[in-house]
């Protein structure tokens, strides 16, 4: 009997291969999405020092949203994640959509943050 694999680790799989061409710099900064099924995680990432710039998520108490796993909190999320960059001095990114399909909830995200005022 054949299993398919887990999502998981094909998903792992194809952010490996999308990590290769990606790599956020001190002036532009890699925007990491991690998606699971009740919230959605977003970083900012210098990949030369190693270190996280600003951050967001579903759980931050600045954010009131009611669902918590659907495309309109991931909107508010990308909207945060904008703001605070921008806060920081950061107006061009590098998008790495983690190994997910450019879809739903990581598309809204994504058109959010460009709305926003971020540059990717």
């Amino acid at each position: 009997m054949i299993t398919k694999p887990d999502k998981n680790v094909v998903r792992k799989k194809r952010h490996v291969r999308v990590r290769k061409n990606l790599f956020g710099t001190e002036q532009r900064p890699r925007l990491n999405v991690y998606r699971s099924n009740k919230h959605i995680y977003v970083q900012l990432i210098d990949d030369i020092k190693g270190v996280t710039l600003a951050s967001a998520s579903t759980k931050d108490n600045e954010l009131k949203v009611e669902a918590s796993g659907n495309v309109d909190a991931a909107k508010q999320v990308g909207e945060l994640i904008a703001k605070r960059a921008q806060d920081k001095g950061y107006k061009s990114i590098v998008f790495d959509r983690g190994g997910y399909l450019y879809h739903g909830r990581v598309k809204a995200l994504a058109d959010a943050a460009r709305e926003a005022g971020l540059e990717f």
